[in-house]
């Protein structure tokens, strides 16, 4: 069966127009960083954010940032760490890049006034998470990392001449040169004055940095921007997106009972790399014996294994056990999460915290170099909205917001060669109808239950064609929770088509029909795009033996 995704969204014509030498569209890690190096490198920089500038998913990031700060550390082990993680599926020049470059890109962080816990000798203070075999997560108000980190870089792009920002505006579609190169992007503004409705902006350089897909699933840790817009733009205007069906479901979310949907609070892995254990309802710790680190495995085999075990004992839930903290150390290195507890009645010092597994991560996206460049001229792709190969089959915990400051500095290196060059964008043909906004639900339904943590053939097939009855399911009223809804369709097909297409289980990708590992067959990645007419083309492409190699060093 052939998959058909439409070319364009169905837009009015844009009705106001500006011009900018660099766009930067999202504004989490990502983007303000690149919209930092990207003004350092003498542009004028336009930042484009969907909401307000602190409100995408940076800010709910509780454990840390991962990076070799520590004296009996190494960039060489974070690297094998890193690797290993990624069961054999990461670029090992990314990976290489992220953990040399990782260190004093926090440390670049630090410099414009980021503040990090400290211990008792002032040094910052370390800790672990899964499946690292270093303290090495550097964090931020105890478990408040995320938001800090965004304080110090919307401070730093406020204070800095020649970034201008438009804030609650959708990215609708790219505009491209009649070579396909890219010339700027269409956007809906829900704004007062002449920047209201659909306009364009008009740049030799745009950078997506929209963040996740969080929303294609019930249940996500993801904020409600979190709708896949850059990876659908970028995939409607020929891109190639890549590992989507990589997507990392965050072990302990905090379980608000079976009505909840949306966003749902994270209870950090840093609660059990501070040694908190998982229960089942028979206070047995099911994590002894799964694997050598038991519950400071990597994230995938921890929410296997929380899945499996509520599948058998019927449970809707497992249970943390975090009761020999006492309240002051909830109250110094939890407070957001003591916080959350609270506010359902549950006091971790003397009651266990019901968590189950949740959308978390998305590893895959547009595909991009080690320097963020996609495969459309001018474009570029920085933090989880992007495919640089750090993560792999499944991302190391706390390696995302390094991620972003380390790429984002170096697409500002490649933008100081030089831009683009400027030339007319052609008038762009729609095609197609924007999906209702009705469907959501129906369509984050079908790829939790079919497309979630754990997959089959049957159930992956049974998504497949609710999408494809959410894609005729269209809206003769295009507005912004339609064209969500249109972006979170085009995301999901990909997404269970690959997974569908993958016949193993590696990482994060979980397939019940087909149990194995290490299958050499599939040690490839899948690179999807869409042709003229709207097919989904989806290839294979090689990856680097070299990631292999390391794994087998360590074990």
């Amino acid at each position: 069966m052939s998959l058909h995704l439409p070319r364009r969204l169905a837009a009015p014509a844009p009705g106001w127009s500006i011009d900018s030498e660099v766009v930067v569209v999202g504004s989490g890690v990502a983007g303000l960083t690149t919209a930092l190096n990207a003004r350092a490198a003498g542009y004028r920089v336009l930042l484009v954010t969907k909401a307000q500038v602190d409100e995408g998913s940076t800010r709910w990031a509780q454990g840390g940032i991962a990076a070799a700060l520590a004296d009996d550390d190494s960039p060489a082990e974070h690297e094998v760490d890193t690797l290993v993680a990624g069961a054999g599926l990461c670029d090992p020049i990314a990976v290489h890049a992220l953990v040399t470059e990782g260190p004093d890109a926090v440390r670049r962080l630090i410099e414009i006034g980021a503040r990090f816990d400290t211990d008792d000798s002032g040094d910052i203070a370390l800790t672990r998470e899964g499946g690292h075999l270093r303290d090495r997560i550097a964090h931020a108000g105890g478990d408040a990392t995320g938001a800090e980190i965004s304080r110090a870089l919307v401070a730093a792009v406020a204070g800095r001449a020649g970034i201008e920002l438009i804030v609650n505006a959708l990215a609708l579609d790219l505009l491209l040169d009649e070579r396909g190169a890219v010339q700027g992007l269409t956007l809906h503004v829900m704004g007062e004055g002449q920047r209201d409705g659909v306009g364009a902006v008009l740049a030799p350089a745009v950078v997506l940095a929209t963040g996740g897909l969080g929303q294609v699933f019930s249940l996500s840790t993801n904020p409600s921007v979190a709708t896949g817009d850059g990876m659908a733009l970028a995939l409607r205007a020929g891109a190639a997106v890549a590992d989507l069906e990589f997507v990392q479901f965050h072990p302990t979310v905090l379980w608000l009972g079976s009505d909840a949907t949306g966003q749902q609070p994270l209870v950090s892995e840093a609660v059990r790399g501070e040694g908190a254990v998982l229960r089942d309802d028979a206070g047995v710790r099911f994590m002894d014996g799964q694997h050598p680190l038991a519950d400071l495995a990597p994230r995938d085999v921890v929410a296997k294994a929380i899945m499996r075990r509520m599948r058998e004992t019927g449970a809707k839930h497992v249970w943390l056990d975090a009761r020999g903290f006492g309240n002051e150390m909830w109250e110094k290195r939890f407070p957001t999460i003591l916080a959350s507890l609270r506010e359902i009645g549950v006091d971790p010092s003397d009651d266990l915290i019901p968590v189950a597994p949740a959308q978390h991560y998305a590893s895959g996206g547009v595909r991009t170099d080690p320097y963020g460049r996609t495969s459309i001229p001018g474009l570029f792709a920085v933090g989880e909205c992007a495919c640089t190969g750090v993560h792999g089959a499944n991302r190391l915990a706390s390696n995302s917001l390094l991620e972003g400051l380390v790429f984002g500095s170096r697409i500002g290196d490649v933008l100081a060669e030089g831009l683009p060059q400027r030339r007319d964008p052609v008038v762009p043909k729609v095609a197609g109808s924007v999906v209702s906004e009705a469907a959501r639900r129906s369509l984050q339904a079908a790829m939790t239950e079919g497309v979630g943590v754990l997959r089959s053939r049957d159930s992956i097939s049974a998504a497949l064609g609710v999408l494809e009855a959410v894609g005729r399911t269209t809206s003769s009223d295009p507005h912004t929770a339609a064209w969500e809804t249109t972006n979170l369709h085009a995301v999901a097909t990909v997404l269970a088509a690959n997974a569908k297409m993958r016949k193993e289980t590696r990482g994060s990708h979980w397939r019940e029909d087909y149990p194995g590992t290490d299958n050499e067959h599939w040690h490839v990645r899948l690179t999807s795009t869409l042709d003229p007419d709207g097919v989904l083309v989806t290839t294979t492409e090689d990856v680097p033996v070299a990631s292999l190699v390391a794994q087998q060093e360590k074990t």
